[in-house]
């Protein structure tokens, strides 16, 4: 049973759902992002939703802040990388180059109406 979907959840959600093919953003940046505009929030956090709710959204397009994804979800990934054009490492196996493909969750993301910055 998943637990209570709460406004953190949704909004993680949200952030994931706004990130374009052949892009990725990372744990930490989305959290960010939901934090500027909650004051909640924090990778750890994003990790738990995305592992719980994460097949709601292109889930492979969030990404540790080395490119990588845990061990068992990176051979799925890969096919997803391949028909989006991600750039990835030509150095490591399943690495998102996150020069190239980074999408800046915290300046990028448009938050659903209504949901204003934390500090307003």
């Amino acid at each position: 049973m998943h637990p209570e979907r709460t406004e953190l959840t949704e909004l993680v959600l949200d952030v994931v759902d706004q990130v374009p093919p052949g892009r990725a953003t990372t744990y930490a940046l989305v959290a960010e992002a939901v934090r500027a505009r909650t004051g909640h929030g924090h990778a750890r956090h994003v990790g738990a939703v995305m592992a719980t709710y994460g097949a709601e959204v292109p889930w492979w397009r969030v990404v540790r802040a080395d490119g990588t994804l845990p061990r068992p979800l990176r051979e799925r990934a890969m096919a997803h990388y391949r028909e989006e054009g991600t750039p990835l490492s030509p150095f490591v196996p399943g690495r998102v180059e996150l020069r190239h493909a980074l999408w800046d969750a915290p300046t990028c993301w448009e938050a659903p109406a209504g949901v204003r910055p934390a500090d307003a």
